[in-house]
C-alpha cells in the first residue's frame, strides 16, 4: 500500500476539486497515509471461512404491507401549482 510520501496529494485534491494550502496538504497527506495503512492491516485479515454478507443480521421483509389508500383530491394537489389546465399542472414546453 502507499505510504504518505508516495501519495500525490495534489492529484487527490484536484480530483476532489479542493484548493489546499501547503499546511493542509501536509496534514491531509499524513491523515490519508494513516487511513491507507489501516486498510492495509485489514487486508491481512484471513476471511477465507467468512461468507460475504450485506448485513450483519438477517434482514427479512423490511417493507410495510402495500395497502391502497385514497390520494389527494385534485383541488388540494393543484392548490400551489403556478398554472393549471384541465385539472393538470401546466408547465412550459421544453421540446419542440
Amino acid at each position: 500500500m502507499s505510504s504518505a510520501r508516495d501519495l500525490d496529494i495534489d492529484h487527490v485534491a484536484k480530483l476532489a476539486r479542493l484548493a489546499l494550502t501547503p499546511e493542509e496538504k501536509a496534514k491531509f497527506s499524513q491523515q490519508l497515509g494513516e487511513v491507507l495503512s489501516h486498510i492495509e492491516q485489514l487486508g491481512k485479515v484471513d476471511v477465507s471461512g467468512i461468507e460475504p454478507t450485506a448485513h450483519a443480521f438477517p434482514v427479512v421483509n423490511v417493507w410495510a404491507d402495500d395497502v391502497a389508500r385514497p390520494g389527494l383530491p385534485v383541488e388540494a394537489a393543484l392548490q400551489n401549482a403556478p398554472a393549471q389546465r384541465h385539472h393538470m399542472i401546466a408547465v412550459p414546453k421544453v421540446v419542440e
